[in-house]
């Protein structure tokens, strides 16, 4: 009898067994439950009461929140009803000059009689890398996961990224004239390459090559440019169709529009994120297209600049990869991204006088996968969806400007604030949350950045801009 007892117990306790292993949970490192998630996947799917698992910096699961009992994680958020988004993606800007946010305002040519001295007398690694802190931590509190920078001084730009925990495609200047970080013209190419090499595979920055404008750079140098580009596959980040007078001038002395002038000399390739493009023809547009350049769509500050409405709506309407970006907190003052929504969505129907045009999902698609598509990086961007990276954003419900909510594109695009945003997740990590900043002390960058303004206004007070 005792074997055939043996023999009952194991046919008894092995599908118990079984069914213990099979329901032991999966490891994941962050679970967020109880969320009200806008994935921006193909179909738009709104999950109302929903879960997404993390591991490894990637989304494994979405789904509704009984998923979240298949894993078990070191930390979980209790959304309680707030809205999921996919991290915002700003596709331009100049985070270091918010050491010069408020200098130089209302003035005609502020380029050349402000910005261009005020960096060239002023301007060294430390104010570069204290006012990319800066302007980094505005970013992420305001729901911005990736940022779109072209600067000097770039390797401390990328240090200060990795410090904040912003994911960075980050562009190292090329003039041709000296430079805060190239005693010679043009020096700003060689930097370019070795800043690339020390940063090569990092999982938040991507290195690229930022030639000023068209106007900027010579031939020559444009084409070395592209060879670049081409041969270590860096993204180039260019303001193109930007100035009135570079419309003037390539057209007198090519008798091209600039985007038919980069085309020209090779620049016009997928790699290319193409800033402000706002006076670009119907031709332009086509090129850009046929091209596969990314758009970075910077209404706010070129309207500020008065220098016009770039035509984004048809842009996007016309199948180009079009992201919306702020530009430098010099041009446009902020490096708030929500609150620019709006302004994207109103000023494009005043300037076709027709309200139904850019409908608040359009402005959300250009924030969130545009700007991924911008970079090419959809596959990894954009949207939440099992096997993405990990950039999102938590806005809080309760929040009196989302009250009621009805439409969850439009309380994005015409209700909401960055106050609004409640957590932010990088690459898999929390970096703020519940509105603190984790990864630095936030008080102790805006006090160095008073410090540095008072060296700046004792500067310029000497005579120096």
């Amino acid at each position: 009898m005792r074997p055939f007892s043996i023999h009952i117990t194991f046919l008894i306790l092995f599908p118990l067994i079984a069914m213990t292993a099979l329901a032991a949970p999966q490891p994941a490192d962050l679970i967020i439950t109880r969320a009200h998630i806008v994935t921006m996947n193909a179909a738009r799917e709104v999950i109302e009461d929903g879960a997404i698992i993390i591991r490894d910096s990637r989304i494994v699961a979405i789904g509704s929140s009984s998923i979240a009992a298949n894993y078990s994680a070191a930390k979980t958020i209790d959304a309680r009803g707030d809205l999921v988004f996919p991290g915002l993606i700003n596709t331009h800007t100049h985070a270091s000059m918010t050491v010069f946010r408020g200098l130089g305002d209302d003035v005609p040519d502020r380029l050349r009689r402000f910005i261009f001295p005020l960096e060239k007398n002023l301007i060294d690694r430390e104010l570069v890398y204290w006012g990319a802190l800066h302007g980094f931590v505005e970013m992420i509190e305001g729901g911005v996961t990736t940022a779109v920078d072209m600067y000097y001084f770039e390797d401390e730009v990328a240090r200060a990224a990795k410090l904040v925990g912003i994911r960075g495609v980050l562009g190292q200047s090329i003039l041709n004239f000296p430079t805060p970080d190239s005693p010679v013209p043009y020096g700003g190419l060689a930097y370019a390459k070795k800043f690339a090499a020390d940063w090569a595979n990092d999982p938040l920055i991507t290195p690229a090559l930022a030639p000023h404008a068209p106007y900027s750079l010579d031939a020559e140098h444009l084409r070395l440019v592209a060879k670049a580009s081409a041969e270590l596959n860096l993204p180039i980040l260019m303001h193109v169709a930007e100035m009135t007078d570079e419309i003037s001038t390539l057209r007198r002395e090519h008798n091209q529009t600039p985007v038919e002038y980069l085309d020209s000399l090779g620049l016009l390739t997928p790699r290319l994120v193409a800033a402000h493009c706002i006076f670009v023809t119907d031709s332009d547009i086509a090129l850009l297209k046929a091209r596969d350049v990314g758009i970075a769509h910077n209404m706010v500050a070129n309207i500020k600049s008065a220098k016009g409405v770039a035509p984004g709506l048809k842009m996007h309407d016309d199948g180009l990869r079009i992201g919306l970006g702020t530009d430098g907190p010099m041009s446009g003052n902020t490096l708030d991204l929500i609150g620019q929504l709006g302004y994207v969505a109103k000023l494009h129907k005043l300037d076709r006088k027709d309200r139904n045009v850019m409908p608040a999902l359009k402005v959300v698609e250009m924030a969130t996968l545009g700007g991924a598509r911008a970079l090419h990086r959809e596959k990894d961007l954009g949207s939440l969806e099992p096997g993405k990276l990990a950039d999102l954003i938590i806005l809080d419900h309760n929040s009196t400007a989302l009250v009621p909510l009805y439409d969850v594109y439009s309380t994005l695009v015409y209700a909401a604030s960055p106050r609004d945003v409640r957590t932010t997740v990088i690459h898999g990590r929390v970096v703020m949350e519940d509105r603190k900043i984790l990864t630095l002390n936030p008080q102790e960058v805006r006090e160095k950045m008073r410090s540095i303004a008072r060296r700046i206004n004792t500067a310029i007070a000497a005579g120096i801009r």
